[in-house]
């Protein structure tokens, strides 16, 4: 005879307060202002209403905030690894740009900040060395305002110095590994607006 296990299992489910500093894959990092209560399509569920840069505020539901893979931010120490990433010379990416842009969305969704500035470094040795597709620009546009947006808040800092920081980092780095070989479209390269 089996005897039936009548153990609890527990599941833990990350919990976030007001004022925590956290990540929204895709989106970037943002300050919780609240939780409320709301009622959407008949469904009463409780929300974290986040504050992202740019005056934008996303509803995340507080029951799947962990599986859609909000999370704190790093720490100083990790955005000190994350800056020696952009100072590496680029990994490997497919010549395929279908298959390369898909990769590099894989990386922007896992929500994880060596991937994004993995994505953000190699896209812009791209740019100055060949130029980028319409779609490519866009994604690093996307993924250096994400990686800006978490490393303003791990930093402390404001965020037009964090955004000069990641460009000069990657201007150092591109001369470095291919001896400021581009294709004089560099003087193109994406940097941040003021706009």
């Amino acid at each position: 005879m089996f005897k039936k296990d009548n153990a609890i299992r527990r599941v833990t489910v990350k919990v976030f307060n007001v004022g925590d500093k956290v990540v929204y894959p895709m989106h970037g990092a943002g300050v919780i202002q609240g939780i409320e209560e709301k009622n959407i399509l008949g469904a009463k569920e409780s929300y974290y209403i986040i504050k992202m840069p740019g005056e934008v505020k996303v509803m995340v539901p507080t029951a799947k905030a962990e599986e859609i893979g909000v999370r704190n931010i790093i720490d100083e120490e990790t955005a000190g690894k994350v800056f020696k990433v952009l100072e590496t010379d680029s990994t490997e990416m497919s010549l395929n740009w279908n298959k390369r842009y898909r990769d590099n969305m894989e990386k922007m969704k896992s929500g994880d900040i060596y991937q994004i500035a993995d994505v953000v470094r190699n896209l812009s040795f791209k740019q100055k060395e060949r130029g980028l597709s319409t779609g490519e620009k866009k994604m690093l546009l996307n993924a250096k305002q994400i990686l800006v947006s978490e490393l303003t808040l791990a930093e402390n800092s404001q965020k037009e110095k964090i955004e000069e920081m990641v460009d000069d980092k990657i201007d150092k780095s591109f001369a470095e590994y291919n001896g400021g070989q581009g294709n004089g479209e560099e003087k193109n390269f994406i940097k941040f607006d003021a706009n």
